[in-house]
């Protein structure tokens, strides 16, 4: 009730009315806000109910007791509300509904259901990549690779694939492992055969509210009617199945840029696709089913370029990608998110709970380029990706977008290219210079604004999105920062007749730096706890080829659709991580879920191209909450020498020292597990992490905090490891002992790290703990918050 009176107060404004019509209006909006809510009450909206982990048993019985447990609050003459949307009951209990607010507060004062959640809409968070990420680890690549095994299968939770593209076929591969227990679902334009021994699997799922319903005869209860195909529909799906375990593809190029091999992370790998997203994004009800399903598929890691905004984050226990990767933890499973496209503020990575393996975005040795050339000849170098029919040979008329506007358009939203701003018969035929001080209106629309007023062409000045290139088709277009736009307006102002060229793109290999944390990559910390640093590693998601549906969008006059795109985002990074886990999977199939997480972050390099301390794409410095422990190097992962197992009561004691209460975690675990006496959030920087944070660091008589690690050796059996520590300026760090040794594979060993304030100023510093045997390096990354 309270929400809604605030929202009503906050929209109208009564500061701008008399005090008696304040009066009046304020009893009216109370008036209106509570018959709002209360009616709010009474609509029916789809809600997930969750109810831990499963104990065996028949799926009908269980769903017979979901239909029962929904029935207990829908009342007697609404019965044909009593369907689930969702049943969830291989890994974990739970089903989705229709349910009012009070139903759902209701249900979620069951002893048996841990928490009950709005059915939210999850957003889409969207080669040379491979080769760069092996040339950066400074390890000869045929020999390690041919270790991989054709074992490995990886689940993509997405749009959807296109199964005929050449990335999916399975050409040399053996036979389905007789583990697998997944399906290909048929639809109107997706048969059996279009699986194959590559993609083993693909499931398509309805959001249609009568999916399960009790048996009926009643002719007003709607009947079930199933549609839809595992086909992609948007390129997303197919874009991140390719990236991660796609099949070699010789002469791949988009349109003849960005050519040579395409090849996923793993191409040994197996795909199974479960097709949970449109365009609009993926409802959560549906995304937990999907990762239910591929659990008691037997996939051995998920792949999921999905999440929740930044600004709307759910604790973990109404997070439907937290608790379905969980219960894929629990077994064995290896679950990847993207950490979102929120950056580059802080606080905004998302999918962070600590059984997540969260990825940040970062930039390859690899630039697309639009040359501008004006009319006195100066030319400077944009970003895009266009395929115009521009030469030199030809200029056109220039002009910036604010003298250009339509009649009674203020010059500033004409100068950003909004839609209805320009004069088509003053745009008509020029080059248009545009800025972007309100990032609502995107560089698409702002594009179809300038085509739409007939405009030759389009420069951009964007500082923030510079580096990521847009893709224009055969539109001319370039993007460039403040310095050189500003450039281009003074000669504009200073020239009676100015023209231009945008010429078409073209490739620049071997660009330095790289890698760079891209700008929109979400950062740390977490902003349900910074005792956990996320994200945990960064992988290539600027400018990355990949597979992709034949479109009919932007394509270059007399060419054909491509099946490959340039696509960016943590959707990218995400599956390079997951390929580069099902790599190492493949070489260690015994290794847990979080071995294999150590192993990728404990190697992880922390330099670019130049040999230089990694950078934001501003140039910035980057931080550990940019880069997590840094950009994986698949192939030093093989060898990591000694790793961080964090196991399933590491994750039961975290949710203790969140807070959550006992009978809650016992009924998530499926277990009689205890709390710790005396939880407290402070504990969590000691759970078994392979990366360090300390989110309050008392200043105060130089007070000391001590977290604890154990390590176990798989490396050479007789081991020993020194210690180095690199701590910013007044932080004091000490690791006792000094020095682990290992007599035999397998062995573990503990240690402990104190840290200490002494002249470090208040807020964030960061610094590494390295271990070293001579020929390994083992790397924690920490971030250390004084207060």
């Amino acid at each position: 009730m309270q929400l809604c009176f605030q929202l009503v107060l906050l929209n109208f404004g009564p500061e701008f009315l008399s005090p008696a019509m304040d009066n009046l209006l304020q009893f009216f909006l109370v008036f209106a806000s509570l018959s709002i809510c209360a009616t709010s009450n009474k609509v029916a909206e789809p809600y997930v109910v969750y109810m831990g982990s499963i104990e065996g048993g028949d799926h009908d019985a269980l769903q017979a007791e979901h239909l029962q447990t929904l029935s207990s609050v829908i009342p007697s003459d609404q019965k044909e509300r009593v369907s689930l949307i969702q049943s969830y009951h291989h890994a974990f209990k739970g089903f989705s509904a229709m349910l009012t607010q009070k139903e759902a507060s209701l249900l979620s004062g069951y002893d048996n259901v841990v928490s009950v959640f709005r059915d939210h809409i999850l957003q889409l968070q969207t080669t040379r990549s491979w080769d760069f990420l092996d040339e950066e680890s400074g390890i000869g690549s045929p020999r390690l690779r041919s270790k991989a095994s054709n074992d490995v299968i990886i689940g993509i939770i997405d749009t959807g694939i296109w199964p005929e593209l050449p990335s999916f076929n399975d050409n040399g591969m053996s036979m389905i492992p007789s583990r697998w227990k997944g399906t290909c679902m048929e639809g109107s334009d997706f048969k059996k055969s279009d699986c194959n021994r590559k993609l083993i699997g693909a499931r398509y799922y309805t959001s249609q509210v009568v999916s399960i319903q009790p048996p009926s005869n009643d002719p007003h209860v709607n009947k079930v009617n199933t549609f839809g195909s595992p086909r992609d529909s948007v390129g997303h799906g197919t874009h991140t199945a390719s990236t991660a375990a796609g099949s070699m593809v010789s002469n791949a190029s988009y349109y003849g840029i960005a050519g040579g091999v395409a090849k996923g992370g793993s191409p040994s790998s197996r795909l199974a696709m479960y097709k949970a997203c449109s365009l609009g994004g993926c409802a959560s009800s549906t995304v937990l089913r999907a990762i239910d399903d591929a659990i008691d598929d037997g996939v051995d890691i998920i792949s999921i370029s999905i999440g929740m905004s930044s600004v709307f984050q759910s604790d973990y226990l109404s997070d439907p990608i937290s608790i379905g990767a969980f219960h894929a933890n629990q077994r064995g499973i290896l679950v990847v998110c993207s950490g979102g496209n929120d950056g580059p503020d802080p606080y905004t990575v998302v999918n962070s709970a600590p059984w997540i393996f969260t990825v940040a975005a970062s930039s390859i040795d690899r630039s697309f380029q639009s040359t501008i050339v004006l009319g006195n000849g100066n030319m400077f170098k944009g970003t895009a990706i266009n395929f115009s029919n521009h030469s030199e040979s030809v200029t056109y008329p220039l002009a910036y977008g604010g003298d250009v506007a339509a009649e009674l358009t203020p010059r500033s939203e004409a100068s950003n290219c909004y839609p209805g701003s320009i004069d088509a018969d003053k745009a008509a035929g020029k080059i248009l210079v545009c800025v972007n001080t309100d990032p609502s209106v995107t560089r698409r629309i702002k594009k179809s604004v300038a085509e739409g007023a007939k405009a030759k062409g389009m420069i951009l000045m964007d500082e923030v999105e510079k580096e990521v290139p847009f893709d224009s088709g055969s539109f001319p277009f370039s993007q460039i920062g403040n310095d050189m736009g500003d450039q281009i307006l003074r000669y504009i102002n200073s020239t009676r007749k100015p023209s231009a060229v945008i010429l078409p793109t073209e490739e620049v290999k071997e660009f330095k730096p790289a890698p760079a944390v891209a700008y929109f990559s979400a950062r740390g910390p977490g902003a349900l706890t910074e005792s956990i640093l996320k994200p945990d590693v960064m992988a290539p998601g600027v400018s990355i080829l990949a597979a992709s549906i034949p479109s009919s969008d932007g394509v270059p006059v007399g060419k054909k659709p491509s099946t490959f795109a340039i696509k960016s985002g943590t959707s990218m990074a995400c599956p390079h991580v997951a390929g580069a886990g099902a790599f190492v999977k493949s070489a260690h199939p015994r290794w847990s879920a979080s071995m294999i997480r150590s192993a990728l972050m404990t190697t992880a390099s922390v330099t670019n191209n130049l040999g230089k301390s990694l950078t934001s794409n501003s140039g910035a410095s980057a931080n550990y909450h940019d880069t997590g422990a840094g950009e994986i190097s698949p192939l030093r992962a093989l060898s990591p020498g000694i790793i961080f197992e964090t196991t399933t009561e590491d994750y039961l004691n975290f949710l203790c020292y969140y807070g959550y209460k006992n009978q809650a975690i016992r009924t998530i675990a499926g277990t009689n597990f205890s709390c710790p006496i005396n939880p407290s959030p402070d504990l969590i920087s000691s759970i078994n992490y392979p990366s360090i944070s300390i989110a309050k660091l008392e200043g105060k008589n130089q007070a000391v905090t001590t977290v604890s690690r154990t390590v176990t050796n798989v490396g050479p059996p007789n081991s020993t490891y020194t210690v180095s520590v690199d701590a910013p300026t007044g932080l004091i760090v000490k690791v006792s002992p000094e020095r682990l040794v290992f007599t035999r594979r397998g062995m573990k060993a503990s240690y402990h790290v104190n840290f200490q304030a002494t002249t470090m100023s208040k807020g964030y510093a960061y610094g590494s703990i390295v271990w070293s045997d001579g020929a390994h390096k083992v790397t924690t990354v920490f971030a250390v918050n004084l207060m």
